[in-house]
């Protein structure tokens, strides 16, 4: 088998916001035959973002022979989701993913609560022959009361109903092994995000040392605040042990693609997208094809 690629939409926001019709066809021609939506605006847009309708996209995915494999959707409040969840259905996407959470620091309880709520988006995905994958950063490795926020998340969510998509490069910047992770957690494991991170660059790739406190109340504030744009690299120019993470991935059971993504480059958008593209060619067993 390979291991199936894509792209996370995330990458080329700016451009999709510009011309979306022009933007999914270059990533088109550079050899992309899967996207992954991004959605940050539920409340008012129940497609993949940018306002794009379903009519512009099922015509934009058909012209330019592109699959929607998933989409991000924020907020992730099953109050909202029908709609939204319906949408996505009628476009024939398979599978909706959370975009970011946040949890209080030390607050179990509330853990608990959201990943209840996580059980029930994924009731409401499965009513519609979808899927729901619960998609991490770096905040989920805190421990609390001995744990980390991600082990109490999908120990208290119905494996058949919460999946998982792993976000390597996250991961990393928590400190942690995603391999230990795939290896617990693999038969739930069906999508994964693929960051880089740059050589030389002077803060360490764990962020909880010497960057974040362990015990610090991570919100969206400071997770901008020490989110640094430089420390993203074109994927496969960096330093993460990406092959390693291609085999590992293309032994699990259900596993089904791993989606480039970068959230901030110095170059055009379009231009990173093309150099993380052929960077990535150099890895084995994957397929960019459909």
């Amino acid at each position: 088998m390979t291991v199936r690629i894509g792209i996370q939409l995330y990458s080329v926001r700016d451009a999709l916001r510009r011309d979306p019709e022009g933007t999914l066809a270059r990533l088109a021609e550079l050899g992309f035959t899967r996207i992954e939506g991004a959605n940050h605006e539920a409340l008012t847009d129940p497609g993949i973002g940018f306002g794009i309708t379903a009519e512009r996209l099922r015509t934009a995915l058909d012209r330019n022979g592109l699959q929607l494999v998933g989409s991000h959707i924020n907020p992730l409040d099953p109050e909202i989701l029908g709609p939204v969840l319906d949408f996505h259905a009628s476009i024939g996407n398979p599978a909706i993913a959370c975009d970011i959470e946040f949890y209080p620091y030390g607050d179990v309880d509330y853990v608990k609560r959201r990943a209840d709520v996580f059980t029930r988006v994924g009731e409401m995905c499965a009513e519609r022959g979808m899927v729901f994958a619960y998609h991490n950063h770096f905040q989920e490795f805190q421990e609390f009361a001995g744990t980390t926020v991600y082990e109490t998340v999908l120990e208290n969510t119905d494996p058949e109903l919460v999946k998982i998509e792993m976000d390597t490069y996250w991961m990393y910047r928590a400190g942690q092994d995603p391999l230990e992770w795939i290896r617990r957690y693999g038969d739930r494991v069906i999508f994964s995000h693929q960051k880089d991170f740059p050589a030389g660059l002077d803060e360490p790739l764990n962020l909880f040392d010497g960057v974040v406190e362990r015990d610090a109340v991570i919100d969206m504030n400071l997770f901008e605040e020490v989110k640094n744009e430089a420390a993203f690299t074109e994927i496969g120019t960096g330093i993460l042990p990406i092959q390693g993470i291609i085999d590992a991935l293309d032994a699990l059971p259900s596993f089904r693609f791993l989606l480039l993504e970068q959230d901030h480059s110095t170059l055009d958008e379009l231009e990173s997208v093309a150099r993380s593209r052929a960077a990535f060619d150099r890895y084995t067993n994957i397929s960019f094809s459909a």
